[in-house]
């Protein structure tokens, strides 16, 4: 039987080749060490449902309930990667997910302040978080589209589900010099990762990584958000 230490150095030397191969898109022939070892660190079999821990390690999206997924390891670590994080940096996260996502994060940063739009999935990463030992996380309910603005502004901005457009809110809340990671385009379309940079002058760049495939980020009617708690 494979180990899990077998299964993890597999999942790494699969991102190193998926780097390797899409090299001239996303401008870079290597991902961070310190984003490799949080990819090391984290044990993704335990934020996937129980009849997918097999192939929890694969190179490949994974359901999660809910019509949601967990995003394949190589794409992780490349959002985690191009939002060059450091470790007194305050990160928002839209869209916990599983965790696992938000998991890698709390290795890199400060603080992650996850919104999940998903009631049940929120309640569920919450407690796994905390099982699992990770202590600089807060998650809570909320529409991803109008982002965390007690906590802003973020050092970086990370959205982990296709969003129709580039909403204005998660701009206003990046602060100057922060990088955000978002997924743009509609469901079952082209959509394309996407890098905004705000320098200190608050003008943002935007740079288009490569081509992507997500699951919708959910915006709800003003008349219909969930508690913000």
């Amino acid at each position: 039987m494979v180990n899990l230490n077998t299964k993890t150095q597999h999942m790494l030397e699969v991102i190193e080749s998926e780097v390797e191969y899409t090299r001239s898109m996303i401008g870079r022939d290597s991902l961070s060490p310190q984003v490799m070892k949080a990819m090391s660190n984290v044990p993704r079999d335990k934020f996937v449902p129980d009849d997918l821990k097999i192939v929890a390690f694969d190179n490949g999206p994974l359901p999660i309930g809910h019509g949601q997924t967990i995003s394949q390891p190589y794409i992780v670590a490349l959002m985690t990667d191009l939002l060059d994080l450091k470790p007194e940096h305050i990160v928002l996260e839209v869209g916990t997910g599983s965790g696992y996502q938000t998991a890698i994060l709390s290795q890199l940063c400060q603080q992650v302040y996850s919104l999940e739009v998903i009631a049940p999935l929120s309640e569920a990463a919450a407690l796994r978080l905390k099982e699992l030992g990770y202590h600089n996380i807060e998650v809570r309910v909320g529409n991803g589209y109008q982002g965390w603005p007690e906590h802003a502004p973020y050092d970086a901005i990370i959205v982990t589900a296709a969003a129709a457009y580039i909403p204005e809110a998660l701009k206003e809340q990046l602060k100057p010099g922060g990088k955000m990671v978002i997924p743009v385009g509609l469901p079952h379309m082209y959509q394309e990762l996407m890098l905004l940079e705000k320098d200190l002058q608050g003008d943002i760049k935007i740079t288009t990584i490569l081509g992507v495939a997500f699951v919708p980020l959910v915006d709800i009617p003003d008349n219909e958000h969930p508690d913000q708690g």
